[in-house]
């Protein structure tokens, strides 16, 4: 058996072998918090997010502020277009050189009003990532109290495993806990 082979044996055997102990040393293993004994958890972070209430406040605010964005594009959009017929219907009038300055100046508006624009969408996507910092840190205490109920000396993201037993899964209870512990997190930079 190569070297390789072997260390995948040994941390797949790892994996089953704490669940399984648990649930013969204590029965079937119960669904509420606490039941879990394993020294690897697994969690599906982006779940835990999306699903806590936490998470899902930050996503309807996202939501709610890129929906102002784009109405408020729009209405860029089409003034830009009101001004860029209006300046068109003028070039008959005009003389070339003229009619070049205004056209050079609308130009140099739509790149402003372009760069304004992406400068707010950025920093709403830098707004985004502070609240999703915000709750890596007030979930931290969350997960190392799950991680103490169950013995654990380390999470891993659900993801990144190949293989587990289920027993070891507590997306479920993390979401639970953090929605009781935090709420939807409108506090949680004051805790």
């Amino acid at each position: 058996m190569g070297r390789l082979a072997h260390c995948m044996a040994l941390v797949l055997a790892l994996f089953c072998a704490a669940p399984l102990a648990a649930q013969s040393a204590a029965g079937p293993v119960a669904a509420d918090r606490g039941s879990v004994v394993s020294p690897v958890l697994t969690i599906d972070s982006e779940r835990v997010f999306q699903q806590s209430d936490f998470g899902q406040r930050v996503a309807a605010e996202e939501r709610e502020k890129l929906s102002a964005l784009e109405s408020e594009n729009r209405e860029i959009e089409a003034q830009l277009e009101t001004e860029e017929r209006a300046l068109t219907e003028k070039r008959a009038q005009m003389t070339p050189e003229a009619f070049r300055v205004l056209a050079d100046a609308f130009d140099a508006k739509v790149q402003e009003t372009r760069t304004a624009q992406d400068t707010k969408f950025r920093e709403l996507s830098a707004q985004f990532d502070a609240e999703r910092v915000k709750f890596q840190q007030a979930a931290a205490p969350v997960f190392e109290q799950l991680m103490r109920e169950a013995g654990a000396a380390v999470i891993l993201e659900r993801r990144s495993v190949f293989a587990s037993a289920t027993v070891v899964e507590i997306t479920e209870e993390a979401i639970a806990l953090l929605n009781e512990t935090l709420g939807d997190g409108t506090g949680a930079e004051d805790r």
